[in-house]
């Protein structure tokens, strides 16, 4: 997934601002539908949630159908990192797909903040569009 060394991404995460925000990084797996991770400024991805969006206030960046092209379809953006607005809501929701019981997240607003961040949890992710290879160990 290439990107910046071990420290420089923690200098990265060190320097974000402070704020009622949060850091959302989409992590796209053919058929499932969590949305990806999501963490606290300031907080390592080891720390974040892999989430399903709610999306009763705002809808996701790639709402877009699955079978779409370019820029135009579903999971689009697979690796960009978002500045999100929202909370967690408490809910849990089941994907049949992952068969995992994840946080729910009500998206209430986002920008993108980086179209090519790299890796998320060590240099040595590995991304497959059909199985679930990005995780926290």
């Amino acid at each position: 997934m290439g990107g910046p060394t071990v420290e420089e991404r923690k200098a990265q995460i060190a320097a974000e601002p402070k704020g009622d925000y949060f850091v959302g990084r989409r992590y796209y797996v053919k058929k499932t539908r969590f949305w990806g991770y999501v963490r606290r400024p300031g907080q390592s991805w080891d720390r974040s949630k892999l989430v399903v969006m709610r999306e009763d206030k705002k809808r996701t960046p790639d709402r877009y159908p699955e079978n779409g092209s370019g820029n135009q379809r579903y999971g689009f953006d697979q690796n960009y990192e978002y500045k999100l607005n929202g909370y967690f809501t408490g809910s849990k929701v089941y994907d049949p797909n992952s068969n995992q019981v994840l946080p729910e997240f009500m998206l209430t607003g986002y920008e993108v903040l980086n179209r090519q961040p790299g890796w998320i949890f060590r240099p040595d992710d590995r991304y497959d569009p059909y199985r679930i290879t990005v995780y926290s160990r």
